[in-house]
């Protein structure tokens, strides 16, 4: 039986740094001149996170492609508004302001000092990780992240939680199946169906024209799933409002590949990894105050590696 003081927490690794950068002044810098603001504020949200909900394993789930291409070919203009075009002509690469760019090989080697694995997969986005990740712990998991795909996640017979950061760190969610019941509505496992009906300007999914969170609300609670909308839709006896069936109608092409797009990959072939919460080696130990000192992490880091201590 598994202890259950144990619990592994994913973090949404991208979202994290991304949200550090903003609200951590790009005048923090190193002793070079470079920003590390960025760094620094990750290793603040680490800190914050281990001390508050106390894992015993951590990973650094990772975006190996933010935008694969097979997303892409279901749906052309998935996460369009975030990409950058390069040179060769039709490269997309994902916008990241120039600031932060230089910062990401810091803080994946930071993390890499502080014994936190990093691990990402071929042709997916670090939802995907997670999903794999928490799908198949041994344990209790925690998710931490801003993107309200992953309340897909939730599961309190598992025990999978989201932390939610949309609202800031100061103002973190814990989502279980009953709280997200309550915000939106919707199980855990209808989330997926009900983002697919939505959509999402921010990942570039257009949703059902017409169709906004109450509509797909009541259409999941009546007919249980997309599949069971769909095929509601498709019988002129279903009893569905012809308004809203014609709506779904519409929409068939959008439905039939929105949900390979919104439902995060759960059975992901990953590396083995070792992501328990250790005292730091000689070696590493080592290697921490060499990047304390050459980036200037000074009060962060300790506090990063303080917390990490306490749960080693």
């Amino acid at each position: 039986m598994t202890d259950q003081r144990e619990r592994r927490m994913l973090l949404d690794t991208a979202a994290l740094y991304f949200r550090a950068f903003y609200a951590v002044p790009d005048t923090v810098r190193a002793p070079n001149g470079m920003p590390v603001n960025a760094v620094r504020g990750l290793l603040d949200i680490i800190a914050r996170l281990v001390t508050e909900f106390a894992p015993t394993e951590l990973v650094a789930c990772w975006d190996d492609d933010w935008r694969p291409q097979w997303r892409v070919d279901l749906i052309p203009t998935y996460k369009t508004h975030r990409v950058a075009e390069v040179p060769p002509v039709g490269t997309a690469i994902e916008e990241v302001p120039d600031l932060l760019t230089p910062q990401v090989a810091i803080i994946r080697e930071v993390l890499g000092a502080l014994g936190v694995p990093v691990i990402g997969a071929e042709h997916h986005e670090a939802d995907d990780v997670i999903g794999t990740l928490a799908s198949h712990a041994p344990m209790p998991v925690d998710v931490v992240t801003g993107d309200r795909d992953l309340f897909q996640l939730v599961d309190d017979s598992r025990d999978v939680r989201v932390i939610y950061t949309g609202r800031g760190m100061s103002r973190l969610e814990i989502l279980t199946d009953a709280t997200l019941q309550a915000k939106y509505g919707v199980t855990p496992a209808q989330y997926a169906d009900f983002a697919a009906m939505r959509g999402d300007a921010s990942d570039g999914l257009p949703g059902v024209a017409g169709v906004g969170e109450k509509t797909a609300v009541a259409l999941l609670s009546t007919y249980g799933s997309l599949d069971g909308i769909i095929a509601a839709a498709a019988d002129a006896a279903s009893g569905m409002a012809p308004p809203v069936r014609a709506k779904i109608l519409a929409a068939a092409a959008y439905l039939n590949v929105a949900p390979s797009v919104v439902n995060v990959v759960r059975d992901l072939e990953l590396p083995q990894f070792d992501a328990r919460i250790r005292a730091a080696t000689p070696e590493r130990a080592s290697d921490l105050d060499r990047l304390t000192t050459q980036w200037g992490l000074s009060g962060s880091m300790k506090r990063a590696r303080a917390a990490l201590s306490e749960r080693a």
